[in-house]
């Protein structure tokens, strides 16, 4: 990977796994600074500008859904949140408070790269002028993504989607006109790459098409690319 891929700062009190994931992420050409007290961070993001925060939400003084509240009434700068918990209590809550997206710890540095990579390109998808995003919500035209609430709606018609349906489409529509191969999906999907054989993705794709009526035969909307993957076309829905 390049080297000056961005700075991400990282709040999170456990010495061991800040050590950990700062150690990853530099290796992979990221800037990255580590905060371990909560009342630091707002002050210290606000300083720093980085182009993503980390944020833990079990913390020294504020936790980080309310880091994450407070933040959100001053900048749109994409966060990640880290959670011990495995049910969906702060999944949630942290989506409703404004993150961008969520992992659970114990923290699998390669999921994690992935998220911040795709967070990354979507926060530089704004030159994609008709491309909406606000919080945990998207749109492009007549398609309109609700990550929180888990909803689709098309033309204004709320459209059922499936839990990994949705998180390939809305990875889709925040990468907008840019080729993703089959180990970036996967890898956001799964937590681990493309091996070849796993047609996962191909068949979420195939759903996609039908429940966003592209012609299977010659799509229109999510194009197949040949030997590098596939990008979903933003002028068709305009």
């Amino acid at each position: 990977m390049e080297k000056n891929q961005g700075h991400i700062l990282l709040v999170e009190d456990d010495e061991s796994l800040a050590s950990l994931v700062k150690d990853y992420f530099q290796r992979q050409g990221f800037q990255v600074t580590v905060e371990g007290h909560g009342n630091n961070a707002v002050e210290l993001i606000e300083k720093k500008q980085p182009d993503l925060v980390l944020l833990d939400i079990m913390l020294p003084g504020k936790n980080g859904l309310d880091i994450c509240r407070e933040l959100r009434t001053k900048s749109d700068i994409p966060v990640v949140m880290l959670t011990a918990r495995t049910d969906d209590i702060d999944q949630i809550v942290g989506l409703e408070v404004g993150a961008d997206d969520y992992i659970c710890k114990p923290v699998q540095p390669r999921l994690l790269l992935a998220k911040v990579t795709a967070l990354l390109r979507r926060s530089n998808a704004t030159q994609v002028q008709h491309l909406e995003i606000s919080g945990t919500k998207v749109s492009i035209g007549s398609l309109e993504i609700n990550k929180a609430k888990q909803e689709v709606f098309i033309g204004g018609q709320l459209v059922e989607f499936t839990t990994n349906e949705l998180e390939l489409l809305y990875q889709f529509v925040t990468n907008a006109d840019e080729i993703l191969t089959r180990d970036d999906l996967l890898n956001n999907l799964r937590g681990f790459g493309y091996d070849g054989l796993d047609r996962t993705v191909d068949m979420l794709v195939s759903k996609l098409r039908k429940k966003l009526g592209d012609d299977s035969a010659k799509p229109q909307k999510i194009k197949t690319v040949w030997k590098k993957g596939y990008i979903f076309v933003s002028d068709v829905w305009l």
